[in-house]
């Protein structure tokens, strides 16, 4: 469900672009910010999740690209701002995963991670910050992971891409921070969304939520896994005026997973 207008101030009649908006996290936030009046860009490589999007919130405008090509990327981030007019709110949550060992990993594996989660942040985020800077005003936002900060067992290439977003956010956000530009990063846990249901064969693995000792895996102290809304509303919260005197922070939604390590 939307959150209330009224408990989020400052993004009711904003424009926000959010990447990796065809399922998952991307578009639990872009129904998030339309629902709190924001007019919203959703982008995704798939054609078909984000014209579903639209066509489930008409208020929404669809926009195809891969972020890993700054062509495209730049061709979006034009399409926004003509239709809906210039980029408060940018919202990087477009994000590939590739499992395995190091020494089982691929070339490919490894690049097309880095690729999509790290370039691609790279390339939206620079294209938008180009647009804010003389504007001195905006809020970006990274969605990340807790893998970022802590190893995780068969996830080096998706932890070291994270770890890059992560601090590529931070960097961004000093060096904006003059401009009045605000920089975050939202790191989630295990959240129910197409991404993380690739790993589980039948609900939610006991490991996730209880540990496990033999990966060195610590479980999920609030005993839940989170939902794209929880997610969402982080973000939310890190977009809008209640978090106006807070940048290059990285907030943590992963019901206590990784101990805050």
């Amino acid at each position: 469900m939307p959150l209330d207008r009224e408990n989020v101030p400052g993004l009711a009649g904003k424009t926000a672009l959010v990447t990796g908006a065809g399922q998952g996290i991307g578009r639990a936030v872009a129904v998030a910010l339309a629902g709190e009046g924001a007019r919203v860009a959703a982008a995704d490589r798939s054609e078909a999740g984000v014209k579903l999007l639209a066509d489930e919130y008409p208020g929404i405008l669809p926009q195809v690209a891969d972020v890993t090509s700054a062509e495209q990327v730049e061709a979006v981030v034009d399409a926004a701002e003509r239709f809906l007019g210039p980029l408060d709110l940018l919202v990087n949550v477009a994000g590939v995963l590739h499992m395995g060992d190091v020494v089982d990993l691929t070339d490919d594996a490894w690049a097309q991670t880095f690729a999509v989660n790290t370039t691609g942040v790279f390339h939206v985020s620079r294209a938008v910050a180009r647009r804010m800077v003389p504007r001195c005003s905006g809020a970006i936002v990274t969605v990340s992971s807790n893998a970022a900060g802590v190893p995780r067992s068969g996830m080096s290439a998706y932890a070291a891409s994270k770890a890059a977003s992560t601090m590529f956010t931070k960097c961004l956000g000093l060096e904006l921070a003059p401009y009045g530009i605000r920089c975050n990063v939202v790191a989630p846990g295990s959240t129910d969304t197409p991404m993380q249901r690739q790993l589980w064969t039948d609900g939610v693995p006991a490991p996730v939520l209880d540990g496990d000792p033999a990966t060195f895996r610590v479980g999920i102290p609030l005993g839940r896994i989170a939902t794209p809304e929880d997610v969402a509303d982080a973000v939310l919260f890190l977009a809008s005026d209640r978090a106006r005197h807070i940048t290059m922070h990285d907030l943590y939604v992963d019901g206590g997973a990784t101990l805050r390590a």
